[in-house]
C-alpha cells in the first residue's frame, strides 16, 4: 500500500484526502500535517466546543491566488457589532464554526485584517432592521479568524452562502461570498463559484466545522 506523507501534498489535496477518510482518521491526518501547512495548536479530535485551528496556507501551493471577489448583494448593513459569535438565545439552525486565515498574495499572514460577515437565518431571511447574524472581527497576529454562526438557510434563487468583506489595514476591500460543498442548489446559482467553497470536516463529536483562507491583493 502506498504511503502518503502529509508534508508532500498541498492544502487542497490534503483537505480532499482528509474528507474522504473516516472522521477520526481525517482529523489525525490534518493534525499531523507538518511543513508548509500546520495546525496552530496541538490535538486531533477535541470535545465539542473546543476550537480547532485550520491548516495554514503553503507558500508553494497554488492556493495563494487571490480570493475571487463577488457581488455585495442588497442587504449589507454598516456598523455591525464587533463579535466572533453570531449565535443568540433561541436562534434556530445548525451551529457552524468557520475558521481560517487571511493571507496576502505573497503568502504572508495579515494581522488586524477586518472581516465582516452577514447572512440569512435558518429560514433564509435577512435581518435588515437590526444586526442578527451580522458582525465583524479582526484577525490575530497569525492572520487567523474564527466565526461561530449557523448554517444559512436558502434565500430565494440562491444556494446557501455567507457574505464576507475582508480588508487589510490600509488595503483595498474584498467583497465575496462563501459556499458549502455538495449543496443541491449550487449548480443552479448563477453567482456560485467553486473556488469559494469551504472545506468541511465532520468528526461526529461537534457542530459543523468549515475552513477557508482568504487571500488578499498585496
Amino acid at each position: 500500500m502506498k504511503t502518503i506523507s502529509p508534508s508532500s501534498i498541498s492544502r487542497r489535496e490534503l483537505s480532499r484526502l482528509a474528507l474522504a477518510l473516516p472522521a477520526p482518521l481525517a482529523l489525525a491526518l490534518l493534525a499531523g500535517r507538518t511543513g508548509g501547512i500546520a495546525f496552530a495548536q496541538d490535538g486531533t479530535a477535541t470535545p465539542k466546543g473546543t476550537p480547532v485551528m485550520a491548516p495554514t496556507p503553503e507558500c508553494e501551493d497554488d492556493d495563494v491566488d487571490e480570493t475571487l471577489a463577488q457581488t455585495e448583494g442588497p442587504y449589507f448593513s454598516p456598523n455591525s457589532p464587533e463579535r466572533t459569535s453570531l449565535l443568540e438565545d433561541g436562534l434556530p439552525g445548525t451551529p457552524l464554526t468557520v475558521t481560517g486565515y487571511v493571507y496576502s498574495s505573497g503568502c504572508a499572514p495579515v494581522e488586524r485584517a477586518l472581516i465582516e460577515f452577514w447572512q440569512a437565518d435558518d429560514a433564509g431571511v435577512y435581518d435588515n432592521e437590526g444586526f442578527r447574524l451580522r458582525g465583524h472581527q479582526f484577525t490575530d497576529e497569525d492572520g487567523r479568524y474564527e466565526l461561530t454562526t449557523i448554517v444559512p438557510g436558502l434565500y430565494p434563487g440562491r444556494t446557501r452562502h455567507i457574505h464576507v468583506k475582508v480588508q487589510a489595514p490600509d488595503g483595498p476591500e474584498l467583497t465575496t461570498q462563501l459556499y458549502f460543498p455538495d449543496a443541491p442548489a449550487n449548480d443552479a446559482d448563477g453567482i456560485f463559484d467553486p473556488s469559494l467553497v469551504v472545506d468541511m470536516v465532520d468528526d461526529g463529536t461537534r457542530d459543523k466545522l468549515a475552513f477557508f483562507t482568504f487571500v488578499l491583493e498585496e
